[in-house]
């Protein structure tokens, strides 16, 4: 139980600061003087996961989004029941997260451009969306293995490796769909928000469970077998 419920804790730490750092102070300007644009929320996300791997990483790997879980269980690292487990209390975890932040919002201003942090695109580019969404998750993803992987990996700095690839991936991804790659991230504020973010919702938990399967495939081909020297 101890593993489930520091993924529940880690995911809504993801949410509350990654989230929250949009919904506060996401504005470039004017957000309670002290926006901190695109670069700003991309960092929060990724910092959140360099903390949060260190901290619960010894604990449960850290996962904290279902996509990630995914790539781990097809790769063959852990039961399917843990892997259930993991997203159920990802999912519970990002949806704690998302209220805590509509408590924050409820209570005071707020100078960022959304209320929850939900994730959408316009109308229109819906294959945009999934696109972006599906490669970006099988990068970051691929990262994750690889940087975790027992025998290749990176060993104690596959924390940092990650956090940083996810900055760049918000970087990125941000104006496309505010950047997902995480379905745990999109559910608990799409539930918040509803309206147009939970008729999105599907597209991301799809695309990033498609680039996360993908991942997986492709790891095992390029990482799982014996390396020549």
């Amino acid at each position: 139980m101890r593993k489930y419920l520091a993924e529940m804790l880690g995911t809504m730490i993801l949410v509350l600061m990654g989230c929250g750092s949009a919904i506060f102070a996401g504005n470039a300007a004017d957000a309670l003087g002290a926006g901190v644009g695109t670069l700003g929320v991309a960092l929060a996300f990724g910092l959140s996961v360099v903390a949060m791997a260190y901290t619960i990483g010894n604990v449960s790997g850290c996962h904290i989004n279902p996509a990630i879980t995914l790539g781990v269980w097809m790769s063959g690292r852990m039961s399917t029941r843990d892997a259930a487990m993991y997203m159920i209390f990802q999912v519970i975890g990002g949806i704690i997260g998302s209220l805590l932040l509509v408590l924050l919002v409820s209570t005071g201003g707020h100078g960022g451009p959304t209320l929850s942090g939900a994730n959408s695109y316009d109308s229109g580019e819906m294959a945009q969306a999934f696109i972006a969404e599906a490669v970006f998750t099988f990068i970051f993803v691929l990262v994750v293995l690889g940087a975790t992987d027992e025998k290749k990996g990176a060993g104690n700095f596959a924390g940092l490796a990650i956090g940083l690839t996810l900055v760049l991936i918000h970087i990125v991804c941000i104006p496309i769909t505010g950047t997902s790659v995480n379905p745990a991230r999109s559910i608990g504020p799409a539930l918040v928000e509803g309206g147009q973010a939970l008729e999105q919702l599907w597209l991301f938990i799809v695309a990033p469970f498609v680039g996360a399967a993908f991942s997986s495939l492709v790891w095992k081909t390029i990482g799982g077998g014996r390396v020549n020297r």
